[in-house]
């Protein structure tokens, strides 16, 4: 059976931990970001544009974890951008 063209497998959520970096935000937040790192693109950004933790905690997405009201509002955006094939709300780096 095909796999469909977007999937959240495609992306790993970031769990900040007792090494909360703030260089990846300045709020304790969950974030997003692409599990296949672009060599083409900014590989130490979240979805949002922010630094990724330098040793990030990584989780596969769940669906409930759109929900989750600790999900970045920016990464959210992005990530409903890229599932309907616009480009991201966020700008470009």
């Amino acid at each position: 059976m095909p796999r469909p063209a977007w999937t959240l497998f495609a992306y790993r959520l970031i769990v900040p931990d007792e090494q909360f970096d703030l260089f990846a935000c300045r709020e304790n937040r969950l974030h997003l970001a692409l599990r296949q790192l672009e060599l083409s693109g900014q590989v130490d950004r979240t979805l949002c544009g922010g630094f990724l933790p330098a040793r990030p905690h990584w989780q596969d997405i769940e669906r409930s974890v759109l929900k989750d009201r600790r999900l970045c509002p920016a990464c959210r955006d992005a990530l409903g951008a890229q599932r309907k094939g616009l480009p991201s709300a966020v700008s470009a780096w």
